[in-house]
């Protein structure tokens, strides 16, 4: 098949309930505005990678249930080839975004992806979670992430064999519970010590990474965040694009930290990740430098 990115951290169907008015304690019922289902974790990052424009395949197990038959059919509009096996039961996550913060409800049947599928579809670049590392393709880029449960699970211990990935990417709580330490920077030269490039996310913040002994901090924008959920796998999705780009760390922070932002301001990431174009046109109104040969010098108003 010989795809740019092969995606093999889990998918799940996000059910996220938009407006609540709070997450219930014990005996309460609380209202919420809307309910949206959209595809989630894995799905996120490869929906965004293919907005991209890169050639994407999402190899994570899929059930052959309702929810299974969503994602397909979500990841079939974008382009998204789906190479994983079909299994009985689809994960899923009810999302409770309330108090400017998310609380999340996720049942996972445990279906795990094989070296073999993720091999399938020939990919330049592959995303894996910390504990699939084993599972990557021998010629391809490995970007590591690392999820809240799994990071607790590799608290001071992490799994050999980040020596050989391309970079390891955290949000700021992975980051520092996966280090053991009190400040994120150190965090970062921490990790930067197992993996050739550790990147750590920050939110509004922006994000920072280690790598070839340097540090290089961005920061973040100023948007009215309406749904932070998955902005951090549209993060992981428009820092491969523009590590495949060829661009140095400090770009692809960049992007990727843009990227992530522009998600925020709707329910759903899939819903708020955007394509490469209007990527561009935000980037030019930031007067963020457009790299010659990596972008396209045109673009039609039908693809923002």
């Amino acid at each position: 098949m010989g795809v740019d990115l092969a995606c093999g951290t889990g998918a799940f169907l996000d059910l996220t309930f938009p407006g609540l008015e709070a997450v219930p304690k014990p005996g309460e019922e609380r209202y919420a505005d809307d309910l949206l289902v959209s595809p989630g974790g894995g799905a996120i990052t490869a929906i965004g990678a293919a907005r991209l424009g890169l050639s994407v395949a999402l190899a994570a197990p899929l059930g052959r249930d309702y929810a299974g038959q969503l994602i397909r059919s979500a990841l079939a509009e974008d382009g998204v080839a789906w190479v994983g096996n079909a299994v009985e039961r689809t994960p899923t996550t009810v999302v409770l975004p309330a108090d400017g913060d998310r609380a999340f409800v996720t049942f996972d049947p445990a279906d795990r992806l094989t070296a073999i599928q993720l091999a399938a579809s020939e990919p330049r670049a592959a995303t894996l979670g910390l504990e699939q590392i084993g599972l990557a393709p021998g010629e391809a880029d490995v970007y590591v992430v690392a999820g809240d449960a799994e990071a607790r699970r590799a608290s001071g211990k992490l799994p050999p064999g980040l020596a050989g990935v391309r970079a390891l990417l955290t949000n700021e709580r992975e980051a520092l519970t996966l280090s053991r330490e009190d400040d994120v920077e150190a965090a970062a030269w921490a990790l930067a010590e197992r993996a050739p490039c550790a990147v750590v996310t920050l939110g509004a913040e922006g994000a920072l990474g280690v790598a070839d002994g340097e540090l290089v901090r961005v920061p973040g924008h100023r948007v009215e965040a309406v749904d932070t959920t998955g902005a951090g796998d549209l993060f992981t999705a428009a820092f491969v694009w523009a590590d495949l780009a060829g661009l140095v760390l400090s770009q692809r922070l960049q992007w990727a930290v843009l990227y992530a932002a522009l998600s925020v301001g709707v329910p759903t990431a899939v819903a708020g990740a955007k394509t490469l174009a209007a990527l561009v046109a935000a980037a030019a109104e930031l007067d963020l430098a457009l790299p010659a040969g990596v972008l396209p010098v045109a673009l039609e108003d039908g693809d923002l």
